[in-house]
């Protein structure tokens, strides 16, 4: 099993490991906290930040495509606090987005992504991210 997370503003990395290696002990799971492939740390997330945008010519310039990222072919299933059914999402990073909820199943979910929220060019196009290892 590997993790992604996000780390909280004004923790050190050290910190942010030590909180997730005190989870992992607690809830008995045999994931490396230290390791950065078991154990994948993202940066909180600022909206207020600009990104460049990404067009659709910016995939040659890249050399990537859209089914590069993760979103267009993975999902998550949650279970929010409080909700009596499941939620498919297309990101990890942003669970509270409704435009990534695709659905109470994996069959609704089949669908395809848009990438157009800031997070999708900063931390997945751009900075090359993926919850995967």
């Amino acid at each position: 099993m590997h993790v992604a997370g996000r780390t909280v503003w004004g923790d050190t990395d050290a910190q942010s490991r030590s909180g997730y290696e005190a989870l992992f002990a607690e809830q008995g799971f045999d994931i490396d906290a230290q390791n950065p492939e078991h154990t994948l740390l993202f940066p909180e997330m600022d909206e207020t930040v600009e990104v460049p945008e990404i067009t659709t010519s910016c995939w040659n310039i890249l050399n990537k495509s859209p089914d590069d990222v993760m979103c267009s072919s993975s999902r998550m299933v949650v279970k929010y606090k409080g909700s009596e059914n499941l939620s498919v999402l297309a990101c990890t990073l942003l669970p509270y987005d409704d435009q990534f909820n695709l659905g109470e199943t994996l069959e609704e979910a089949e669908q395809a992504v848009k990438l157009n929220h800031p997070h999708c060019a900063k931390f997945c196009i751009l900075g090359g991210a993926t919850c995967s290892s």
